[in-house]
């Protein structure tokens, strides 16, 4: 059976970098699309582009290619991005996926879900950057992508660009929150993922907030989408299927 996938990135990441899981979904027989939120495409102003900046660039992609039945994923960031989408494009989706992803309550912002440690790093990287963040690369290799070696580590940081700081900051507009809209929902745990402290987890912390949800787990790190995307994938369907 042929399912309708649409993969959201995170923070610093396009689409391109969702191909290769992209890739092992489309040989298992499925449709995916990889767009690129607003902020994070070549020329974008990171200054000024908020978190409904991105939230609208992803509903004008499900309803400009009049996708439905959509399986809606969404990565780190990207999981505030598709629960902005949903309240908009409910009636096109057949399941919500979050892979370690945030899930924001009516009113938050996603520097709300994370340790005050990382605000405090991000708030003056993007002082002295324009309102634009980046990941220093020793956090990366060590929380982000920790099941890989130090070159693909390094050929993926390569590959990052600077975030718009405001989708961190803007406090997200839900109409009703998550476990109350109608859909099906799931969350996918990557387990040696450490991009947050394990006091202040990815699951059960946020994926409670879904309500009613189906859970998936693999052994992975934040970044599976370079390090392993054939598992990531299979997760994928496993998260997405009926």
């Amino acid at each position: 059976m042929t399912d309708t996938y649409v993969l959201v990135h995170g923070a610093w990441h396009t689409g391109a970098e969702m191909e290769a899981t992209a890739q092992h979904l489309r040989q298992a027989g499925h449709t995916v699309h990889c767009p690129t939120l607003a902020g994070n495409r070549e020329g974008d102003d990171r200054s000024r582009t908020g978190l409904q900046d991105a939230i609208d660039s992803l509903v004008q992609f499900i309803e400009s290619k009049d996708l439905r039945e959509v399986r809606l994923v969404g990565h780190s960031y990207g999981g505030m991005v598709i629960s902005g989408a949903a309240q908009q494009v409910a009636a096109r989706l057949k399941r919500l996926v979050y892979v370690n992803a945030f899930v924001p309550l009516p009113g938050q912002c996603l520097n709300d879900m994370v340790p005050p440690h990382y605000v405090q790093l991000f708030d003056a990287v993007a002082a002295a950057q324009n309102n634009a963040v980046m990941l220093p690369f020793p956090i990366w290799r060590e929380a982000f992508i920790n099941d890989a070696d130090l070159a693909l580590a390094t050929s993926a940081y390569e590959r990052l660009n600077p975030h718009p700081y405001r989708t961190f900051t803007d406090k997200i507009v839900l109409a009703q929150p998550l476990d109350a809209l109608q859909v099906g929902k799931s969350y996918l745990n990557c387990q040696q993922d450490i991009a947050l402290p394990h006091g202040l987890p990815w699951h059960p912390r946020l994926s409670e907030r879904l309500g009613l949800f189906r859970l998936v787990e693999c052994p992975g790190s934040h970044e599976m989408w370079f390090s392993d995307p054939a598992r990531l994938a299979q997760a994928i369907i496993e998260a997405g299927r009926d």
